[in-house]
């Protein structure tokens, strides 16, 4: 069961690819999907549009990880813009017959650090604990893709071995 997590954003989207593995679970790749600073909405949306594809055509995942949306008061538009790249992922998950699973962020933290409120460093640390790496993963939206890859994997029965 290959899982891809998928951590939304218009300027960087962070991407993990995981499956078993006979010592738990394995770390296929991961990366960063990148659009301009400067570019127009559009232009950024089909940058993830054409990634997150091409993700799905090459890895063959059978389910994507995604965090569900989620607005502060104080910053609704940012919830607004993050919903045009969601909203991409979703519609290429689609056409590649791949099941979207949205979780919510504390959710993710309290699944990985088993805490809902943990800061972006324990996730960063837990992640690479659970998933023995010998390094942090860096960017954190890496880390945050990782994050929402496992904690797919986990809700959806996956062994940890």
């Amino acid at each position: 069961m290959r899982v891809l997590g998928i951590d939304p954003g218009l300027l960087d989207t962070g991407w993990a690819l995981i499956e078993p593995a006979p010592a738990g679970v394995a770390v296929l790749g991961t990366g960063v999907i990148v659009t301009g600073r400067d570019a127009p909405l559009e232009e950024r949306v089909l940058v993830i549009y054409e990634g997150v594809s091409e993700l799905l055509a090459r890895h063959a995942p059978a389910h994507l990880v995604l965090e569900d949306l989620y607005a502060e008061y104080k910053f609704p538009r940012t919830a607004l813009l993050m919903a045009h790249a969601r909203g991409v992922v979703c519609l290429a998950a689609r056409q590649h017959g791949v099941e979207v699973r949205a979780l919510a962020p504390a959710e993710v933290k309290r699944a990985i650090t088993a805490n809902g409120a943990a800061s972006k460093e324990q996730v960063q640390e837990s992640v690479r604990r659970i998933l023995r790496l010998e390094a942090l993963p860096r960017p954190s939206h890496v880390a945050d893709a990782l994050a929402l890859a496992l904690t797919g994997y986990l809700r959806l029965g996956g062994p940890m071995r």
